[in-house]
């Protein structure tokens, strides 16, 4: 009985070996194995090795593998990621034909991507061998750095990556409708949110694209509104045109703005509804509004149209009614108080009713300070109601009696803004600050905003002279919103002489015959100088005369790559390139 027992267990065992056998020689097994050769030479690389009974083609590098790896938050140095860059330019342009602006935009605007792909290389030394030979044995998936190039989130990218594809190749109808967009004058940055929320704008056929855009053209908008419309609402190029857009348009056009003005005052903050911007303007016509007082209204308030669709107005509207005013009383404060539907005195305005509430005062009260004191009210951000009561040392209640008693001086104590620091800010150069806020209203920017704060700091000069650029932009041929865009988005723009301006402007057409609008999308090329412009545009040139390089390639292309880079692309690539760019840069144009 005993060796049979031993017998038995002996046999168990033996089997569990050949089973443990079977699974170790025929079974995956995935691990990270570093190879390295004594050639000192040879930098040692991180690579996916499997072994297995069976070939695996899984080969692929994907961002969303890496994000364990430990080096992954690390911090690459700024040597290490321009490197990196370089590489995977080379990589898209030279083995992947990818055209020359698509390669350097994806290689420049995919930190996250770079940071994983360098997180499969040991160290930072010669990252660029490294990373050479990695990518040449290690293909990646081509879609992860192009949508992140385009502006979206690494956390957003899973969910957006076509399944079984891993080649921009492999999805034409997609890449032809992305061109398109980048012809028409669309920022690469803006495309990624139009590719998250309308995917099916890429699916169109050849030419479909196209014809939608030129539809909004046909209603008299020009080039650079419909760009910034179908950037910040690419629910426009579905279907045909969007009726109630056209309504909206319509109704500004009666109300005396031109067809262009929305383009001005879109934003990407907020998502336009058209059909609330209609009801909008219905409610204000039905409580009494003119078109001159809306025309009026919306001049000098837009963003109460465009930041949030109109939906303050009804929200104000609401709780006004709510505090017992009536229809005719409401009606009353907005025409004499047209001001007062602006996004900032909207917000106060409903900030000083929940302190109001706050403090226990009732609603007949509320109701009454407001038709006193409301452009008070609008004009002040209050503290917390405990904030004011720890500094007045009352209760609510008492400070509730105090506010009945006399409001004006409690706001004025309540008021977040110092009232001595305003009178001190504005009591240097007092006009000439005032002349240049004027002068940016005009433009477009919000009262008081951080855009506003920043282009005063930047701007050098007298209102006129400013104003003085401005319209030189607008002579040259630019429309006023355009114009506008372009100071928003670089307001150093306007510190450079109308003469300088002028010159530069002549040197797109003159040199590379380029649309003006051009430089709406780029506008930093007027601050360039203008010995770079000429010698970098007289280079370009002569190379497309010998079919050397790409017909209209970006001003950004030309100009924003370094010396060594712009040697790399545009001048060695010709046989004679180096002896003419030589004589190009020591025999300039003459003035």
């Amino acid at each position: 009985m005993l060796a049979s027992g031993i017998r038995k267990k002996v046999f168990k065992f033996s089997k569990m070996i050949a089973t443990l056998n079977h699974i170790v020689l025929f079974s995956p097994v995935v691990y990270d194995q570093p190879i390295t050769k004594r050639n000192p030479s040879f930098i040692s690389v991180k690579v996916r090795c499997f072994r297995t009974s069976g070939l695996t083609n899984d080969t692929k590098v994907s961002v969303t593998e890496s994000t364990q790896s430990s080096s992954f938050t690390s911090k690459l140095s700024r040597v290490a990621r321009t490197e990196a860059q370089g590489v995977l330019f080379d990589y898209l342009h030279c083995t992947r034909s990818f055209s020359f602006t698509d390669a350097e935009h994806i290689s420049k605007n995919s930190p996250h991507f770079l940071q994983n792909l360098l997180s499969k290389i040991d160290g930072e030394k010669d990252v660029a061998r490294s990373l050479t030979k990695f990518l040449r044995y290690n293909p990646i998936n081509e879609f992860e750095p192009f949508l992140e190039s385009l502006g979206l989130r690494p956390s957003e990218l899973p969910m957006l990556l076509p399944r079984h594809l891993m080649f921009l190749s492999d999805d034409c109808v997609m890449l032809d409708n992305f061109h398109v967009l980048c012809a028409y004058g669309i920022p690469r940055s803006k495309i990624g949110k139009m590719y998250k929320e309308t995917t099916e704008v890429f699916q169109y056929d050849h030419g479909m694209l196209a014809l939608k855009l030129q539809a909004y053209e046909t209603l008299g908008l020009s080039r650079p509104t419909v760009t910034k419309l179908v950037s910040y609402c690419p629910s426009l190029l579905i279907g045909g045109v969007n009726s109630e857009f056209v309504k909206v348009l319509e109704r500004l056009k009666r109300l005396g703005f031109e067809i262009n003005w929305i383009g001005g005052y879109l934003s990407g903050k907020s998502t336009c509804y058209w059909n609330r911007m209609l009801d909008t303007l219905d409610f204000l016509d039905r409580v009494g509004f003119s078109e001159e007082q809306m025309h009026c209204l919306f001049n000098k308030n837009h963003a109460m149209l465009f930041q949030g669709s109109g939906k303050k107005v009804y929200l104000l509207f609401g709780r006004l009614l709510k505090l017992g005013l009536k229809m005719n009383e409401i009606y009353t404060l907005f025409i004499q108080n047209p001001q007062i539907l602006s996004g900032k005195c909207v917000k106060n305005l409903l900030l000083a009713m929940n302190f109001l509430l706050d403090i226990g005062m009732g609603s007949e009260d509320i109701a009454s300070i407001i038709s006193a004191h409301i452009q008070l009210l609008c004009s002040r951000t209050l503290k917390r109601p405990r904030t004011v009561c720890k500094e007045l040392k009352v209760g609510r209640d008492g400070l509730c009696k105090i506010m009945k008693e006399d409001p004006v001086t409690l706001f004025d104590l309540a008021s977040k803004e110092k009232i001595k620091s305003t009178e001190q800010a504005s009591s240097e150069y007092p006009s000439r600050r005032l002349n240049k806020t004027t002068f940016l209203l005009r433009l477009g920017f919000m009262e008081n905003s951080d855009e506003m704060t920043k282009a005063l700091k930047q701007f050098r000069g007298r209102e006129d002279q400013l104003q003085e650029r401005f319209d030189c932009l607008v002579q040259a041929g630019l429309d006023s919103n355009g114009a506008a865009s372009i100071v928003k988005r670089a307001p150093m723009v306007l510190n450079y002489t109308k003469h300088m301006i002028e010159k530069k402007i002549d040197c797109l057409r003159s040199y590379l015959g380029y649309p003006l609008e051009s430089i709406v999308g780029f506008p930093a090329y007027l601050c360039y100088d203008i010995e770079r412009i000429r010698q970098r545009f007289s280079m370009y040139v002569w190379l497309m005369e010998r079919g050397a390089a790409k017909p209209t390639l970006s001003l950004s292309t030309l100009l924003a790559c370094s010396d060594a880079r712009f040697q790399r692309y545009f001048v060695d690539v010709h046989p004679q390139g180096p002896a003419t760019w030589e004589s190009i840069k020591n025999h300039p144009p003459s003035s």
